[in-house]
């Protein structure tokens, strides 16, 4: 039998799976994402829109009249936001929760992270164990005990009370993802540094730190955006003077027919702010993300 007689082997028939990834690898994978997108950006347009309209529009007519009527669109209820003093206050009372909060468990998160990843001490995996099984304990668990023990220790109701339950909550996370991306770091990178004579705290700050920025970044949008658009422990924990924005437009809402005004343009501006903080990370959410993902 000749070379030209040998049969040849049948290709295998492709499963029904990657028949269906196959296709979903083209265009109509990216048509469909994209119509998915839009129709998710609806509410948030319409809620940009309502922004700009008088309360008595909003009343009487649905936010997309404004395409047959532009002339509806003014500024006052924006004006009518800064004039009140509850929305302002809370909204420098987020920021005052949210930018601390983030800051501490970021530098907490990386500092325990790497003890976790390259010091030796006694109990390491153990303490570590114990860590990881703080991801599963609820905040609601922890509402009562921590609301006593701040009041007796002073600080319930005030900002410093958010921020201390928030870093709390906030910090088994930070470790767990941060020793993880640490213990990916090249072991001999860190030993040319400490034979270069670098001691821990620099080594730390000049080598690992830099590195762990794409990671440090995704953590900081998390908990970014846990702390800004929560409003569970606020309304445990804070106070009239020390209420976030999220607690304040709640507060508003019970007083719906009068001030909705204010609801609008306050409840637009709770939301943009995570999303430029989101967009201004992108990059840097993504690479984090994506770590330790190819090798």
């Amino acid at each position: 039998m000749s070379a030209l007689d040998t049969p040849v082997p049948a290709k295998p028939g492709r499963s029904l799976a990657s028949r269906i990834a196959g296709s979903a690898a083209g265009g109509a994978l990216r048509v469909f994402l994209i119509l998915v997108a839009l129709f998710w950006l609806v509410p948030a347009f319409g809620l940009l829109v309502s922004s700009f309209r008088d309360p008595t529009d909003i009343a009487t007519s649905g936010w997309w009249k404004v395409f047959t009527a532009p002339s509806e669109l003014t500024t006052a209820s924006y004006r009518s936001l800064l004039e009140n003093d509850a929305i302002t206050q809370s909204l420098l009372n987020t920021v005052w929760i949210t930018v601390p909060a983030t800051l501490l468990v970021v530098l907490f998160g990386a500092m325990a992270g790497y003890a976790f990843a390259w010091l030796d001490f006694k109990g390491r995996d153990t303490w570590f164990m114990v860590v990881v099984a703080l991801l599963v304990v609820p905040v609601q668990v922890a509402l009562i005990p921590l609301s006593e023990l701040f009041g007796k220790i002073g600080i319930f109701g005030s900002i410093v009370g958010v921020v201390v339950f928030h870093v709390g909550f906030g910090l088994p996370f930070a470790v767990f993802l941060l020793r993880n991306f640490f213990a990916e770091i090249p072991k001999e990178l860190l030993e040319a540094a400490r034979l270069d004579g670098a001691g821990e705290i620099r080594l730390f700050t000049t080598v690992v730190m830099p590195l762990a920025a794409p990671a440090l970044a995704s953590l900081g949008i998390f908990q970014f955006l846990w702390v800004w658009n929560d409003m569970l422990v606020a309304l445990v924990f804070s106070s009239v003077d020390s209420q976030p924005l999220t607690v304040a437009l709640q507060q508003q809402v019970r007083q719906f027919g009068n001030n909705i005004d204010v609801l609008a343009p306050g409840a637009f501006l709770s939301m943009v702010v995570p999303l430029v903080v989101f967009f201004a990370f992108q990059r840097q959410f993504v690479s984090g993300v994506m770590a330790g993902a190819v090798k």
